[in-house]
């Protein structure tokens, strides 16, 4: 069975990069938020850890939307770790990525709920809603390009 595939004007996401000094530079959304990147030589983000970050928030984001209906968490946390690696036949990359969370919902019957609810949002957010894991782990192609028209006057 084939995948149906849903575009419209409302797929298309972008970021933009701008570099202010070596090894130093701004990530801007369309909405106007930023957030500085480097090289980890100060407490900027790499973009390992922005990789990171994405993965995690993006299952953070689906888990609480679900569980959150029943209850509102006392406590919740996620941890995302990962081993930065290279060899001769991948180069470099990230090998045993782990989303670990740490939730606490109030007693009582809604946060039962949510608690009954956790392991199938985390299921749920890991098979089928989480764009970003769901992007790496299918091993989406990334295509590389110089823009067009660009001298070096």
């Amino acid at each position: 069975m084939g995948s149906v595939r849903v575009m419209s004007e409302d797929t298309f996401r972008s970021v933009n990069i701008e570099r202010t000094s070596v090894g130093k530079y701004v990530v801007r959304n369309v909405r106007g938020g930023s957030l500085p990147m480097g090289t980890g030589e100060d407490g900027d983000f790499t973009p390992v850890e922005l990789l990171l970050a994405a993965i995690g928030g993006c299952t953070a984001i689906d888990v609480d939307h679900i569980t959150s209906r029943r209850a509102e968490p006392i406590q919740f946390s996620v941890d995302v770790t990962g081993d930065k690696i290279r060899d001769e036949t991948g180069g470099n990359r990230m090998e045993n990525l782990r989303v670990e969370f740490t939730v606490t919902f109030p007693a009582g019957p809604d946060g039962d709920r949510a608690r009954e609810a956790l392991p199938r949002s985390l299921q749920q957010s890991h098979d089928r809603l989480c764009t970003v894991s769901r992007t790496v782990e299918l091993g989406t192609p990334v295509t590389t390009v110089e823009a067009a028209g660009l001298t070096g006057d």
